[in-house]
């Protein structure tokens, strides 16, 4: 089921499988190996390839039918922000750990507080219109 569902989910983005495992890091020969079921992804990789196709690790698993369970009657905020640090490949324990950010400059620290001004906005706005 996983190899079927991955490849048609790749087919679906219009990506190749060189284009794929670009996106993944990983090679084409491990997305073709995936594909024809010669082998199975780990579960980071299998997180990091649902991500790069917009679709569900249940839905690669068979598990459902709707390739992406996130709508916008279900958005989870915490599951896009998570999806966010794994595509960026931000370590989130890092994020938070003040130290690593001692050698910023002025400018640097006030581009992110005009960046968390403008997303207290966003959310102050989303609010009001729900």
């Amino acid at each position: 089921m996983l190899s079927q569902r991955l490849k048609y989910a790749r087919k679906n983005k219009k990506l190749t499988q060189d284009g794929l495992a670009k996106l993944v890091n990983t090679s084409k020969g491990t997305i073709s190996n995936y594909e024809n079921g010669y082998s199975t992804p780990s579960n980071d990789m299998l997180v990091t390839l649902a991500d790069a196709l917009d679709v569900s690790v249940d839905y690669l698993l068979g598990r459902t039918l709707k390739a992406n369970t996130h709508n916008t009657d279900d958005f989870d905020p915490i599951y896009e922000i998570n999806k966010l640090l794994r595509k960026y490949d931000v370590d989130d324990m890092a994020f938070f750990d003040l130290e690593k950010w001692k050698s910023m400059n002025p400018e640097q620290i006030k581009e992110l507080e005009n960046y968390f001004r403008y997303l207290v906005q966003k959310s102050k706005e989303h609010k009001e219109k729900h």
